[in-house]
């Protein structure tokens, strides 16, 4: 057994890696175990709110993400048949945030830049194709057992941090709960190259149907100037060889947009969503964060920000422990922040919002839409509510619990 003295964080994505960079920023060692042998770029979340840009800015690292991303100012809220009902324009909070906008950049790009911020630093060390298969407390300290090409390690070290995924092995292996549900169908997602501009879309849009409801937005590409994410209810009992044909694909493409052109596809999968989170997010030696800690559908964009916004809170509370500056009473207090907000905030708007945009009543569908339309036209509550959509609300919330 090897003892290291410096925090453990499994998982190298961006959860992992903006901990990483916090812990370094305030002088305090780590060393991250990833099981990839590099980042992964797999289709996953690809929007930024507001306090996510400005973590990144007090990380230092702002102002080389924004020379890549999409700016998107303004939103939309869509009935398929029928329309625009609402939009919103995050220009509205442009007193509050130096970011009014929301930032579309595939986080592939943003693992990148942290893992070029983070190889050459002296408190960070990264290891790849190392696989976390088990973590449980003892004493003062968690024991890790590895899995690396060379053999099985076990590493004593002083805390860990989980922040490997829905299908954590920290979070599985030390105990603890992952309470909630699995949606009755899957997501089919696909990434078009088309500029839906010309069908009246604005960089992001939630499109409602009982049956063919939708989220779409424009995604940033270094390779091409018109790619778009679109992504579709789809059968749980449906085999993915079915769905994914082209031609089914084009037909869900086709009756979702409104149109009968061909799309060129340059991407479909699906995944399955789900409703969850943790018991708590700290029990002895071990902490969770990102999706290790909580997951949600993906409509409004609250997940990997969410992620983010608790790799910060957390790694300065770690830090502030280490430092001595503060006891562990500090880890439960993050415990008690991240998730309150990920039950009041993430899994309370994110339910929320999928449940109106699939209404199958016809009434209370128009019904929504029009409270949403008033809304829209009411300065006072659109300032509310953008507050709420963009995450400020919730980094609120997360500050008021002491």
């Amino acid at each position: 057994m090897c003892d290291d003295k410096r925090i453990a964080i499994v998982g190298g994505g961006p959860v992992g890696l903006t901990t990483a960079l916090t812990l370094s920023r305030r002088g305090v060692p780590c060393v991250v175990y990833e099981a990839a042998g590099e980042i992964a770029k797999e289709q996953r979340g690809a929007a930024f709110h507001p306090p996510t840009l400005e973590i990144f800015q007090r990380l230092g690292i702002e102002s080389s993400l924004m020379k890549m991303g999409l700016r998107i100012p303004v939103w939309q809220m869509r009935d398929r048949a029928d329309g625009v009902y609402a939009e919103f324009d995050l220009g509205t909070l442009a007193e509050i945030t130096n970011f009014p906008f929301r930032y579309h950049l595939p986080q592939h790009y943003l693992s990148s830049l942290l893992l070029d911020t983070l190889k050459d630093d002296p408190n960070v060390e990264l290891r790849f194709r190392s696989t976390v298969t088990s973590v449980k407390n003892e004493d003062k300290t968690a024991v890790l057992t590895i899995a690396t090409a060379d053999g099985e390690r076990i590493v004593r070290s002083p805390w860990v941090v989980g922040s490997d995924g829905a299908h954590s092995k920290v979070r599985k292996t030390a105990g603890f709960d992952f309470e909630g549900f699995t949606w009755k169908e899957k997501f089919l997602v696909t990434n078009v190259e088309y500029p839906l501009e010309k069908l009246g879309y604005t960089g992001t849009a939630y499109v409602s149907d009982p049956e063919n409801w939708a989220v779409v937005l424009k995604l940033y590409d270094d390779t091409k100037e018109h790619l778009w994410r679109i992504a579709m209810p789809a059968d749980l009992d449906a085999p993915d060889d079915v769905l994914l044909q082209a031609e089914a694909v084009q037909a869900r493409l086709s009756k979702t947009l409104g149109t009968d052109m061909e799309y060129p596809v340059t991407y479909s999968g699906t995944y399955r969503i789900h409703q969850r989170v943790a018991d708590t997010f700290f029990k002895g030696r071990v902490t969770l964060a990102g999706d290790a800690a909580h997951i949600n559908n993906p409509i409004g964009g609250f997940g990997l920000n969410g992620g983010v916004h608790d790799a910060f809170n957390l790694a300065n509370k770690l830090a502030d422990v280490w430092l001595g500056l503060s006891g562990e009473e500090a880890l439960e207090l993050y415990s008690r922040q991240r998730r309150t907000v990920a039950v009041e905030v993430v899994q309370k708007n994110s339910i929320r919002n999928k449940q109106a945009m699939e209404e199958r009543d016809p009434d209370v569908r128009r019904r929504n839409q029009d409270a949403m339309r008033a809304l829209s036209r009411d300065p006072v509550k659109v300032r509310e509510f953008l507050l709420d959509s963009s995450m400020i609300s919730s980094v609120r919330r997360a500050a008021e619990i002491s």
